[in-house]
């Protein structure tokens, strides 16, 4: 079976641009497939808090009279689920469906609680892929949980402490949090982004939103000169499970294996950003003496070790997914969130399992611009490593493997 014969609802995102484009694949015809399976899969997934099929089809409609007057747009008739509290009106939206992705429905973010990761609908929780029990992680939850059961190839997420990459290495999917600044976000420690299945999806998502060009990080990444990296497990202050540490490290012990990476010792060691991100989060004009010095101080950590080193590489969370009545007292923003205060772009790469069957993630962070540095490691693990797959008959969703 070659791609154009292949249901339109299993394929990703670049496949999908390149057949449209072509004229292979209509873009209705995308839009059908999905909510057929959007329809039959969310039931017990519930990751969507509205579906779209109405203005989805009519989107699909425009786009196949644009296409017929010659246009050629580089995501032309992926569908893509966006997190409810961006919306279609967020920078990075608009720019994606100005590219030619199909807006597809709204989804779930937490609610209610204090605690961010888990996803709420009128249907009930948000579940996880890989196990009903567990949560998706969030605050992009329905966003992740999407897309890593194939649903959509891609879905919006933004990332304020570890949004994007929480929900990504919980449900075995990639989630890139961009350099804060490159494009306009809801407050100053947040930062837009994609969640998707391949690396290439990814890439092509940043290339609209955030303007780079990427694509030949992912052609070969295995060209050029090794990455000059730093592990850290804890980065100084957390408390993190050996297992989940265990498992970032060897998935990252590959990348050195091959020559895409190269250790470099460095004792880094920063300070627990907690008091400094609540406090910047709560009063974000306002002054306090002391987060501001151990943000400083942290700032000044990070910049000496990027003046000598590509990218530093740790576990994504400290635990593993947890279930729907809550974390208790883990900090699952433990080791994400303190690159939403220096505004570094950070990566979560599939890495493994826990104990319990749920994904578990590696995190790589470049310095400020460069996310060319996460997308070539990213896909150079997707090659040595391959993803679990996503996409799963109805009945096996919420189901351990």
């Amino acid at each position: 079976m070659t791609s154009a014969d292949a249901n339109p609802a299993t394929l990703d995102a670049v496949t999908i641009a390149e057949l449209v484009n072509s004229g292979q694949l209509c873009p209705t015809e995308v839009v059908d497939a999905t909510m057929d399976h959007v329809a039959t899969a969310d039931i017990e997934l519930r990751a969507f808090r509205e579906v779209w099929p109405d203005r989805a089809r009519r989107a699909a409609r425009e786009l196949r009279r644009d296409l017929d007057a010659g246009a050629h747009l580089p995501l032309a008739g992926v569908p893509l689920a966006v997190k409810e509290t961006e919306g279609l009106e967020s920078p990075q939206a608009r720019r994606l469906l100005a590219a030619g992705c199909v807006p597809i429905g709204a989804t779930s973010v937490p609610r209610g609680t204090t605690w961010q990761t888990w996803g709420y609908t009128d249907r009930g929780p948000t579940t996880n892929p890989w196990r009903a029990d567990r949560s998706p992680g969030g605050s992009s939850a329905g966003s992740a949980a999407a897309v890593a059961a194939g649903l959509v190839p891609l879905a919006t997420g933004n990332d304020g402490a570890g949004s994007l990459r929480i929900p990504a290495a919980w449900c075995g999917i990639l989630g890139i949090k961009a350099t804060t600044g490159r494009l306009p976000s809801v407050n100053t420690l947040n930062a837009p982004g994609p969640l998707a299945r391949t690396t290439a999806d990814a890439a092509a998502y940043l290339d609209v939103v955030i303007g780079t060009d990427l694509a030949s990080q992912v052609s070969d990444p295995f060209h050029g000169p090794p990455l000059r990296a730093v592990w850290s497990s804890t980065l100084g202050y957390a408390d993190v499970d050996p297992h989940i540490a265990g498992t970032a490290r060897y998935a990252a012990d590959r990348l050195a294996a091959c020559g895409l990476l190269e250790w470099i010792p460095h004792a880094l060691v920063l300070e627990d950003p907690a008091l400094a991100w609540q406090s910047l989060r709560m009063n974000p004009a306002g002054r306090d003496a002391g987060a501001d010095l151990r943000r400083a101080r942290n700032d000044h950590q990070l910049a000496g070790l990027f003046a000598t080193t590509d990218v530093l590489v740790t576990p994504t969370t400290p635990y593993e997914a947890h279930g729907h009545a809550g974390p208790g007292d883990r900090v699952n923003v433990a080791l994400t969130w303190a690159f939403n205060l220096s505004g570094h772009p950070a990566v979560s790469v599939p890495a493994g399992f826990a104990a319990d069957g749920t994904p578990l993630g590696v995190q790589i962070v470049a310095d400020h611009q460069r996310e060319d540095l996460l997308v070539r490691a990213a896909a150079a693990l997707e090659r040595l490593q391959p993803w679990p797959s996503p996409r799963y008959p109805v009945h096996r969703i919420g189901s351990p493997l």
